[in-house]
């Protein structure tokens, strides 16, 4: 076993958890440094277990109910405090989806979905246009360009 790998198990064999049996106390009876090291854990542990926390002093929280008290009262510094309140922040977030959306879609669709966008003949797109609704006919111009080679054969016998 390498120092690394029992340097993992310390915190377990300290308190006692892990048995220092097989490989772990092989590693250990042959390396000074990870006994010197698991001997430091133990009294390290052995000194948490016999301290006591320090009981607080009878006005302890009578003074801070009164902190608490103060600092609710205090007006929040800073000009983005507002986003602290959950209502605004929920505007503000509502906001900016909306205006995300907005800006990534087409505005005809959220202005009038149904209404057609018409420009004056004799421009580019007005004459896009009245192609694109007059398609039906100007797709039967073949048509005509066949009665026109018909009548020359029998005009030209």
């Amino acid at each position: 076993m390498t120092c690394k790998e029992v340097r993992e198990l310390l915190p377990d064999l300290a308190l006692g958890e892990t048995p220092v049996s097989g490989e772990t106390g092989e590693h250990l009876r042959s390396c000074a440094e990870c006994t010197g090291k698991l001997d430091e854990f133990r009294s390290t542990m052995a000194l948490l277990d016999e301290w006591q926390a320090p009981e607080p002093t009878p006005y302890f929280d009578t003074r801070l109910q009164a902190r608490l008290r103060e600092e609710k009262a205090k007006a929040p510094a800073g000009w983005l405090a507002w986003i602290r309140k959950p209502a605004l922040a929920l505007v503000a977030t509502a906001l900016v989806v909306l205006g995300a959306t907005v800006y990534r879609s087409d505005l005809t669709t959220w202005i009038a979905p149904n209404a057609a966008v018409t420009a004056p003949p004799g421009t580019a797109v007005g004459d896009l246009q009245t192609l694109d609704s007059n398609h039906d006919m100007y797709s039967d111009f073949d048509v005509l360009d066949d009665l026109d080679v018909q009548q020359d054969a029998t005009a030209n016998p």
